[in-house]
């Protein structure tokens, strides 16, 4: 079995305000945690679902996108991220000011509510 992720986060995004309004984001840190067994999207999105409607999780979703993204608040651990269903991954979205403990405490959350093994992938893009 290997050992658990550390979700260490090797580099943030920097947020910027462009004058045209919003907010934008440069630089990328993106977990991806894939299901070792065969999951339909839909499969994804409900698991993801059923963790963001218990406790601590408040979240809100962005429509007319085409696949889910969810900002996510954990209220234990205070951290803030984005969590996506795209590709037969869930992707979890480092925010300027995510740390560890609520990335680590999704992914604890993700495997105690499925019989799959995860993998866990790191992709980091550099402002």
């Amino acid at each position: 079995m290997p050992p658990e992720p550390s979700f260490e986060i090797p580099a943030r995004p920097q947020r910027r305000y462009p004058y045209s309004g919003g907010v934008e984001y440069e630089g990328e840190t993106v977990f991806r945690l894939r299901p070792t067994g065969d999951r339909s999207e839909s499969d994804l999105r409900a698991l993801v679902e059923a963790i963001l409607e218990s406790e601590p999780y408040t979240y809100g979703d962005w429509l007319d996108l085409p696949m889910p993204l969810y900002l996510v608040h954990d209220g234990q651990t205070g951290d803030v991220f984005r969590v996506a269903v795209r590709d037969g991954t869930v992707e979890l979205y480092v925010l300027p000011a995510t740390e560890s403990a609520g990335l680590r405490q999704f992914y604890e959350t993700l495997t105690a509510h499925s019989d799959d093994a995860w993998t866990v992938d790191l992709t980091v893009e550099r402002a």
